[in-house]
């Protein structure tokens, strides 16, 4: 279920893109790229945290239901947000070790950056 409305979310991007200190917006910004990813990939295979503003359960397969995913993506607030906007590549954030990727399933590049995420 969204919790953000898209317009609120997009202005928060907005807000962020031109405020990256700003934490309100970059919260707001954060759970609605979360929720948008859940809509563009619904599932409960793969856990996606962006600690303290949020995290999501995504992407189609087996359901997790107890204990630590098999399937866990974290990263920090920033480097998600430069993700779903096309700022960082996957492959990026991977190498320099502001993301981390457990278990087959995490590859999200696939569905990286969100089309709702994009300057419109």
């Amino acid at each position: 279920m969204r919790r953000t409305d898209p317009a609120d979310g997009r202005a928060a991007l907005a807000a962020w893109r031109a405020d990256p200190a700003d934490r309100a917006a970059r919260r707001t910004a954060v759970r609605f790229t979360l929720e948008e990813l859940a809509d563009v990939a619904p599932g409960h295979t793969v856990e996606v945290r962006v600690p303290p503003d949020g995290a999501v359960q995504a992407v189609e397969g087996p359901r997790h239901t107890r204990g630590t995913p098999p399937n866990v993506v974290q990263t920090d607030p920033v480097t998600w947000l430069e993700l779903v906007t096309g700022a960082l590549t996957w492959d990026d954030a991977v190498a320099t070790g502001r993301l981390t990727a457990s278990g087959e399933r995490s590859d999200l590049s696939g569905l990286l950056p969100l089309q709702a995420a994009r300057r419109r």
